[in-house]
């Protein structure tokens, strides 16, 4: 078998370096700023995003990138390695066209779209960049296609993944609001408690009043898929929100035999769609993925 090469797109959130470190291929989206457009995290990063969302009075929107970005970019992994097959992980089809543009491509391809693998995560940011790197390092150690496909959905399926957003608005505007529309206009302090679904979509499934039983709530909601003895890895998101993520860690330290953590900042394009001051929260079986 040839070598496995393992492509993901920036809503990953995966940091450059660790991308490096991996060999993983990233295809970015587009966030646009009225006419300017900025390749995520290419000509734009988490930092000056949110502070120039604080500053727009209009919301930027989001592209997908187009099955020609696909295209260029399998075919010069392919060029390079005859023997090669690629596994393309990306975000939720619930969520964005990107993994329909990565579809097309491979149609595209013609004979050599058999060497190539999509896997919709059903997922977004982090919760996609746990599998990307799944999937990477299973490369790494000689594992079969058949194997890494099995390994990243069962990843997904074993995965925890819960949020809070400041407010709705970004969700709301963006169209990526899903089944959590029920909270749209809900009283002043009502935190809804957010995760992606089974069907990748967003989903409201529960709420609080107040950040604090907010994060409480999201505890026993971690019950739901792990026990507090269970040896886990978490990961910590935020939108320029590091003092409330702080916060969420010890509380969920408090609770969980915590062995690895790692913080993520929320990329713009998925801060697009949730806004600035959005917390996350992710947690997985423990494997020493997380340091």
């Amino acid at each position: 078998m040839g070598n496995i090469y393992i492509v993901t797109d920036s809503t990953a959130d995966i940091p450059l370096k660790l991308r490096e470190s991996l060999n993983i291929e990233m295809i970015p989206l587009t966030v646009h700023f009225g006419d300017e457009a900025l390749l995520d995290a290419i000509d734009i990063h988490p930092d000056t995003f949110y502070e120039r969302l604080t500053q727009e009075e209009m919301i930027p929107t989001t592209s997908q990138p187009s099955p020609g970005d696909f295209l260029q970019l399998y075919k010069r992994i392919l060029q390079a390695d005859r023997d090669a097959h690629i596994i393309s992980l990306h975000l939720s089809s619930a969520l964005s066209g990107t993994f329909q543009s990565a579809t097309l491509a491979k149609n595209l391809l013609e004979a050599d779209g058999d060497k190539l693998t999509l896997i919709d995560t059903l997922s977004a940011s982090y919760g996609l960049g746990a599998m990307a790197i799944t999937a990477a390092k299973a490369a790494q150690r000689g594992k079969t296609v058949d194997e890494i496909v099995q390994l990243a959905h069962q990843l997904r399926e074993r995965m925890a993944i819960f949020f809070l957003v400041d407010t709705l608005e970004y969700l709301e505007k963006g169209g990526r609001i899903g089944k959590a529309t029920a909270f749209v206009g809900s009283l002043l302090k009502i935190k809804p408690i957010l995760t992606i679904d089974d069907e990748g979509e967003v989903s409201s499934v529960d709420k609080a009043r107040g950040q604090l039983k907010a994060m409480n709530k999201i505890n026993d909601w971690l019950t739901t898929k792990f026990a507090t003895d269970e040896p886990v890895d978490l990961y910590i998101l935020h939108a320029s929100a590091e003092n409330y993520a702080k916060r969420l860690e010890e509380n969920v330290r408090a609770h969980f035999q915590v062995v690895g953590i790692e913080y993520r900042d929320i990329g713009a394009v998925i801060g697009t769609h949730t806004g600035p001051g959005t917390t996350a929260v992710i947690m997985v079986p423990s494997d020493g993925q997380a340091t």
